[in-house]
């Protein structure tokens, strides 16, 4: 049996209430969570002022917290996703509230972001074009925030999506093109 099918399993066991298998389940999603993690920071300076552990450890809390019912590991690991970015924006809120500019939370996000002044004005402008994009295609949008906030690789959204890896990458690829124009031209009107 695979790692996926295991926590498929157990996530499935958990909700039934079987305390034993979240007690099974706990290491192995915490080890995902900080693999999704380390691959949102892989691109962060040394500045940055949110840890890979401090994002990891936040969004483990709230997942064992919520009361859903899993349908399954691609479920559990798109809702992990979305938490992060919630945390990565609410962050960034935080920081651009206190003071504007230095010290600032480094998610560059280099491959859809250009030209932001800040890392948390960065941060902010990726939600709020993900939430546009969101209003026009939402699968789009889900594509991007999976791998942007929840650094998942292609074949993984493919996983997570329940779609094949050339779909995934059609989508991400007319996605990011959307992103761009709107990112730097500030009109996203069309896909």
């Amino acid at each position: 049996m695979s790692d996926a099918e295991d926590i498929t399993l157990l996530l499935n066991r958990w909700a039934d209430g079987d305390e034993g298998a979240r007690d099974a389940v706990a290491p192995l999603i915490y080890d995902e969570l900080k693999r999704i993690a380390r691959n949102v920071f892989r691109r962060e300076s040394a500045r940055q002022t949110l840890q890979p552990t401090a994002l990891v450890h936040e969004a483990y809390e709230k997942l064992v917290g919520v009361d859903v019912e899993w349908q399954d590991r691609g479920h559990f690991f798109a809702l992990a996703a979305r938490m992060m970015r919630r945390l990565l924006v609410n962050h960034a809120n935080s920081r651009v509230a206190q003071k504007r500019g230095g010290g600032a939370l480094r998610v560059t996000l280099n491959d859809a972001v250009h030209g932001a002044q800040d890392a948390e004005e960065d941060v902010l402008a990726l939600d709020e074009a993900l939430n546009r994009l969101s209003e026009q295609d939402a699968r789009k949008a889900t594509v991007l925030e999976l791998h942007y906030f929840g650094g998942l690789t292609q074949p993984e959204i493919g996983d997570v999506l329940e779609t094949s890896e050339s779909t995934v990458r059609r989508e991400f690829k007319l996605a990011r093109i959307w992103l761009k124009k709107l990112m730097n031209d500030g009109d996203g009107a069309a896909l």
